[in-house]
């Protein structure tokens, strides 16, 4: 699968007309970028209506639920994905983290034919691959003991019962704007519907130093303090320095136990976002690409804490899970960490990522469009009053029909991204396809003048 640009009719000449100046309307431009939409997917748009009939919505997944309807993908190879539509994108999506080795590694695919010719999908036992997994995990982000799960929720889930076992106490103080996995979503002041336990919440504000340190400090009864140093749904809101810190000290200082939740920033550097702050969590959340694009989840640190899953005790947390150390996932997750993804691989990546992330803020001046992130995990937003620095989900007014139009137009331009338009960068993709992606990103705003202008 080579680079391709799906553009039957140039975007600059169906949509001039609808860019009115100053006085623009991004309602028009949003309509005839629907319409090119609808013409393309019309394969989609079948398999769709096909799928609502056994699927809520067609849907299992709910970030993946697009209007008027979702494209339907047919194959991925390396860095690009094919669409069923016969359309080729540039992957942008990454699997919100997961797919950092793409969609065809060689070295992994390797690691996964051999392990189903030769070893077997679940064993029903422990082998090996687990142990061999864990030693190299532990010694990577400098754990003591480990767990493995099949998600990041479930991480999250087993850290959290860790913890208030460990303290004898129940609540648990989170930030606004935090995503902790299905059942751990905290959009505002409170928790989502779905969220487990809604009573042993506290909700601090995300990069509030001092509301950190007054509710962790001042709350009473708290297990643990749980935080992304960079929160994934923002997308990419980036806690800083000075926020992380307050939150590790202020943990200690009550005898919380502080859970850093590197689901997705793991992958930040050889030692995951802590080794960029200078943190020292008792428990680590991870998964994603760590699975080598398996399911995969693990959560671990002190060593006094995870001996609470010793199942050699009698008092030990029962931990179980059919798929916990399933051998594709330990397999092809250590084939990558140790093979392809070394400490080296993952400087250069990230400085590739903060590369483009450069470039994108520097074209998005005087626009209001905002571009944040770490490495090689971008957000970009689309922001009414053209604000720049986002601390949390409070600074952002955004123009949802901007965002949207955005979206249409990069999978115009042959870009595969999510709506909320986060991105996660693909192992092995050229920089002369960022570079084009920067492009289009630069001819977006110049065609949309009228309408992106602060």
């Amino acid at each position: 699968m080579s680079p391709a640009i799906i553009v039957p009719t140039p975007i600059e000449e169906t949509t001039k007309l609808h860019s009115k100046g100053k006085h623009g309307h991004t309602a028009d431009a949003l309509e005839v970028a629907k319409a090119r939409f609808v013409e393309r997917n019309a394969t989609s748009l079948k398999l769709h209506a096909e799928a609502a009939k056994s699927l809520p919505g067609g849907n299992t997944r709910s970030l993946l639920h697009t209007a008027p309807f979702p494209v339907f993908l047919k194959s991925g190879t390396g860095y690009q994905v094919l669409s069923e539509d016969g359309n080729t994108y540039t992957d942008l999506v990454g699997e919100m983290t997961a797919a950092l080795y793409g969609h065809s590694h060689p070295l992994i695919q390797s690691a996964l034919i051999s392990t189903i010719q030769h070893t077997g999908l679940n064993l029903g036992g422990n082998t090996h691959h687990e142990s061999r997994h864990a030693a190299l995990l532990c010694s990577r982000f400098d754990l003591s003991l480990i767990r493995f799960t099949n998600s990041g929720t479930e991480a999250n889930l087993h850290a959290l019962a860790g913890a208030k076992r460990f303290t004898g106490k129940r609540k648990v103080v989170v930030f606004t704007g935090a995503y902790h996995g299905a059942c751990y979503m905290f959009p505002a002041d409170s928790p989502a519907e779905n969220v487990v336990d809604r009573e042993d919440w506290i909700i601090a504000e995300y990069n509030d130093v001092e509301d950190a340190r007054k509710k962790i400090e001042e709350s009473g009864d708290v297990a643990a303090v749980l935080v992304e140093g960079m929160q994934g749904g923002g997308p990419c809101i980036v806690g800083t320095h000075e926020f992380l810190h307050q939150i590790q000290t202020s943990a200690k200082k009550v005898g919380a136990v502080f859970i850093l939740d590197e689901v997705m920033t793991s992958r930040l550097a050889p030692g995951g976002l802590q080794e960029l702050e200078g943190l020292n969590p008792d428990l680590t959340t991870m998964g994603k690409y760590l699975g080598g694009g398996m399911s995969f989840g693990v959560f671990g640190g002190r060593e006094d804490i995870m001996r609470l899953y010793d199942p050699r005790d009698k008092s030990a947390l029962i931990h179980s899970g059919t798929f916990n150390n399933n051998t594709l996932s330990m397999v092809a997750g250590y084939a990558g960490l140790s093979q392809v993804y070394l400490p080296e691989v993952s400087r250069e990546f990230n400085k590739m990522g903060d590369k483009l992330r450069e470039k994108l803020q520097e074209l998005s001046q005087g626009t209001k469009m905002a571009v944040t992130g770490r490495g090689t995990i971008i957000g970009i937003h689309f922001l009414k009053d053209g604000k720049k620095d986002i601390k949390s989900y409070r600074d952002k007014k955004d123009d949802s029909e901007l965002r949207e139009l955005f979206w249409y137009e990069m999978l115009a331009d042959g870009f595969w991204i999510t709506r909320r338009v986060s991105i996660a960068l693909i192992l092995g993709t050229p920089w002369e396809e960022l570079e084009r992606f920067a492009s289009c990103v630069e001819a977006f705003l110049k065609r949309h003048e009228g309408l992106v202008k602060v």
